[in-house]
Parts: structure tokens; sequence; C-alpha cells
């Protein structure tokens, strides 16, 4: 199989270090270059120091063309304005991991359109794009609770809270992400207003569009290092078998998606691209309950997900991961 080419633009902070752990562990993947300003002409390992043993690879200051695909992992805004300033030639594929491209709105950058990637929402799309707009963490999180009953036409009024670990802050330290402040802590943050929540409710509206959704959204910040946990509660009429049944038939041919008749919890996905949901009713009250990994399934894991499919591999490849279970 042939080999893909890859580089990496931003590989110093959280998301391009996940993102270096995966490529080059990935058996039909070689990492052409992982470019970093700062870092320019230093050991990839003297930033990611626990790949001291895995990598010899060097940051790089200069871009190459000989390349595949291109993974952006810049700060929001930033993907733009590094399209804008440098000339990528049309037949290398872009995978952005920041917000720039995810809403329909902003989804192209001269003859570039960006698809959105949310393999359980648009796979067959992705397979044949050149550019994808990789989701981001509480989005990938809250839509995998809320997809089959979108595609159902069963959503109303949902009101979500979402707590997540530091590493979702960036690398870049401020007063909130500092250890002293985080441990032992928590605090909501960005409450109704989350920048997540355009496309999310893009998305819910491809599969039900009559809408009628009103997402109410409270994320939190939480005193762990990374995991997602998201729980929405919203009116349904249906009972928990037959919601069992709508959720295992959506996701019955999406291999990290996994439906859980008993309590989740982080430890399940930390390390791993899966997302496992939960069901609970009471009455007319339903709650899914949904946890992913921030830095994986939530950013870098889908990311490869997304490479394997536009490269016509198995979307699994390279991300059979192992859980962090002590």
């Amino acid at each position: 199989m042939a080999n893909i080419k890859a580089g990496i633009i931003g590989g110093a902070g959280y998301t391009g270090g996940e993102l270096i752990r995966l490529l080059i562990h990935h058996p039909y993947v070689s990492v052409s270059f992982i470019h970093s300003r700062s870092n320019a002409g230093k050991p990839v390992y003297s930033v990611h120091q626990d790949l001291l043993g895995d990598t010899d690879l060097v940051f790089s200051g200069e871009l190459s063309d000989d390349i595949d695909v291109l993974f952006l992992c810049l700060g929001h805004g930033e993907s733009k304005k590094f399209l804008s300033e440098n000339k990528i030639t049309g037949k290398i594929k872009i995978i952005d991991l920041a917000n720039d491209f995810r809403l329909s709105s902003s989804a192209s950058a001269g003859n570039r359109h960006f698809v959105y990637g949310l393999p359980e929402l648009n796979r067959e799309k992705i397979r044949t794009a050149q550019n994808i707009a990789n989701p981001g963490c509480f989005a990938t999180t809250i839509q995998l609770g809320l997809l089959p009953l979108a595609k159902a036409g069963l959503l109303n009024d949902i009101y979500t809270t979402g707590i997540t670990g530091s590493t979702g802050a960036g690398q870049s330290l401020s007063q909130t992400s500092h250890f002293s402040w985080r441990a032992n802590n928590i605090q909501a943050y960005k409450t109704l207003t989350h920048q997540h929540l355009g496309e999310i409710g893009e998305s819910l509206l491809q599969l039900q569009p009559a809408g009628n959704i009103d997402l109410s959204f409270v994320p939190w910040r939480g005193d762990f290092t990374r995991g997602i946990f998201v729980s929405s509660t919203l009116h349904c009429d249906l009972s928990i078998e037959e919601l069992l049944i709508l959720f295992n038939d959506f996701y019955k041919d999406h291999p990290f998606t996994h439906v859980s008749k008993e309590p989740v919890f982080l430890k399940q996905v930390v390390n791993t691209n899966k997302a496992v949901i939960q069901l609970e009713k009471a009455g007319s009250k339903l709650v899914v309950h949904t946890a992913v990994d921030n830095l994986l399934k939530g950013a870098s894991g889908q990311a490869v997900q997304n490479m394997n499919l536009i490269s016509g591999l198995d979307e699994t490849t390279g991300l059979h991961l192992k859980p962090a279970g002590f």
C-alpha cells in the first residue's frame, strides 16, 4: 500500500504532540516535516520529551510540497492566515484542527472547500474530500450523543452540561490552566455562548432540517488533564428499549462510537479514539451521557481517522489504542 507523506504545522502544542505520537506509529505514514518557528532545529523529543527513543525527527522552519497531506495544528483563526500567506499546492490535502472552516459560512479558503470532518455524520463526504475541517472537542462529544435523536426528528429543548480537562485550554499557560488554580477546583465558563454551538447547530439541522432545536450548553473546567464528559437532558416519549435500538442502529457501522447499558466514565476513553454513550430515563426525561478523550477523538485521533478516510484506508488504521484503565 502506498506510503502517505504527512506534514504538520504547529507541532509543539498538545494537539500537535498527540498527532506526532499517532503518525510516527501509523503503518502507512511517514512524517516529512514538523513545522515550528520557535523550535526550528530542535529535536522533537526536546519538546515532547516522552518521544525520546521513538523518533529522531527535528522541528523544521521550512515547508515542503513533497507531501500528500498537511495537518494544521494552529490556534483558532491562524489557519486562514497561514493559507493566505503560504502557497500550498492543490494536490496536497489539508486537515485543519482549528475552528476556521467548520461553519458553512466560512468553509472555503480561495479554491479550497472544507468538509466538516465528523465521520459519524459525514463519512461518505469525507472519503471524497480534499480538505477537512476537524470538529471541536466539545462539539464532537455533544453531537455524538444527539445525532441519532436528530435523525429520528426527536430533538427539542436540550440542556447540556459538560466538563473538560485542562489540556482543552491548550499549552499556553493561563490562570485557569495553572496547576495551583486547577487542582481541587471547578468552574463554569462561556455559559450559553461556547464557540462550538454554531457547528453543533449546523450538524443537527443536517439531520433534523425542520429545526425546533434549542440547545443550552454550560461547559465546566475540570481538575483533571484530559477527557470530556457531557450530559444532555431533553424530553422524549420513547422507552429506553426503543432508544437503545435507535442508538445502536445509528452507530452499528461506526467503529469508534459505542453504546453502553452500564454507567460510563472517563477512563474508558482516555488515551483512545473512542466515544462511549449511556442513556438514562426518568419519566419523560432522557439524559444522554457521552465521554471522549478531548485530544484524541476530540482532536488529533479524529484527524487521523479523517486522514485514513480521505486516503482510502480503513478508518481505524493506526488508532487501536489502549485506554488508561488504572
